[in-house]
């Protein structure tokens, strides 16, 4: 624990750190990330080549790939944080309680911050430039799958922030299965908990903790076609939410459409879901209109297949298609393609997740689309943060007097 100790140390020096110094930092990570890219890239080589001769699934080979695109996402998220204004000492209510006592709510970083993530090395990078603009120590535990990948990324940000003032103990790297335990039991040193994992794992430290936890478990996304949607734009839609990125939490996974439209619309929806290799698992009603989809057996509405696979359901209405969502979704993001206001209004309104989009794709459920400058994760929690978390999501507040 007493390299914990030292992470607990530093967090303090970073929450009263300026922010031109937190900004030159990030500035400084960003410009070694781009120094050191090769060395990167030969430890996530082996990382690759250890992970396929394990037989690890393509979905989790697609995360643990850290491309130069990848690299280039993390280095322009780096520079819009630093765009941002400082998230530390905003006032957020200001009164005078009597005459000389002025009373005011503040922001203040959360302390440290303990991140298990699996696969995910640009999610280190994500969860380290938050974590430091908003002043906040931090402790990573990532999967074994990635374990060089992360030991550099690690290395290098230890290296940028080494001359700060409050030193490179700020971040920790620790890798073995021993270490996840210790870090669940950590609650003197950790204030908050942030797993990105399985929905097994996820549950799995939020009962073997007591440390507060924020993040979610299941990324059941859904899209709703209403009879009203315009076809071409809906295809569009659809095809973005399943294709262009499957393995993430924010694609969508079932899409549930208007009974009504299914003869004309199935038919172009399948034929673009073919040609991108999408195989389809359709209800009874559904699987008349489609040549190529398998029926759906008990359970598949409640899949989260991270994998060019969905389900595809017919529902009679909004309010079944919201019925639906609510009872088998799991609050992550959902959407609803419509030409019809009425409706739209009815399913933002109805709706139970943390992002509730109109006539746009899930995969928008993102920090860097929500001009967060990166994120942490998304929370499906209705407390202190929900949906994309940035850095509002790791600050909470003090009261002075």
């Amino acid at each position: 624990m007493t390299l914990f100790g030292e992470v607990r140390k530093a967090s303090s020096l970073l929450a009263v750190s300026s922010l031109e110094e937190r900004r030159e930092a990030l500035a400084s990570i960003s410009k070694l990330l781009e120094e050191e890219k090769d060395r990167i890239k030969a430890e996530n080589d082996k990382d690759l080549e250890n992970a396929e001769k394990e037989g690890i699934s393509s979905s989790i080979l697609h995360r643990l790939v850290f491309s130069p695109d990848k690299l280039k996402s993390v280095e322009k998220g780096y520079r819009d944080l630093c765009s941002l204004s400082d998230p530390i000492g905003k006032i957020r209510e200001k009164r005078e309680l009597d005459p000389g006592f002025v009373l005011e709510k503040k922001t203040f970083p959360i302390g440290v911050i303990g991140m298990i993530f699996e696969a995910r090395p640009d999610a280190l990078l994500q969860i380290a430039g938050l974590s430091l603009l908003s002043g906040n120590g931090l402790i990573l535990k990532g999967g074994k799958e990635a374990a060089n990948t992360n030991r550099i990324l690690v290395d290098i940000i230890k290296k940028a922030t080494a001359s700060c003032s409050f030193s490179s103990s700020w971040i920790l790297g620790i890798e073995s299965r021993e270490d996840v335990q210790v870090l669940l039991s950590a609650d003197k040193y950790v204030d908050l908990l942030i797993p990105r994992g399985s929905n097994k794992f996820v549950r799995y430290c939020m009962d073997n903790t007591r440390i507060p936890v924020m993040g979610h478990s299941d990324g059941k996304c859904h899209t709703f076609v209403d009879n009203s949607a315009n076809f071409e734009k809906a295809v569009k839609i659809c095809v973005d939410a399943k294709v262009q990125y499957s393995a993430a939490c924010n694609a969508t996974e079932t899409f549930l459409v208007h009974k009504d439209i299914l003869p004309s619309f199935l038919p172009l929806l399948e034929k673009a879901f073919v040609e991108n290799g999408v195989k389809i698992h359709a209800d009874e009603e559904s699987k008349r209109y489609l040549k190529t989809a398998i029926p759906m057996e008990c359970g598949d509405e409640d899949n989260e297949y991270l994998d060019k696979v969905c389900n595809i359901m017919a529902v009679e209405d909004v309010k079944k298609a919201v019925e639906h969502i609510n009872a088998h979704g799991s609050h992550h993001t959902d959407a609803i393609i419509t030409e019809n206001e009425e409706n739209a209004s009815y399913f933002v309104s109805f709706v139970d997740s943390a992002d509730v989009f109109v006539n746009c794709s899930t995969r928008f459920a993102d920090g860097y689309r929500f001009g967060l400058g990166a994120e942490v994760g998304i929370s499906t929690s209705k407390l202190h943060a929900r949906g994309p978390v940035g850095l509002d999501g790791l600050v909470t507040y003090k009261y002075t007097l």
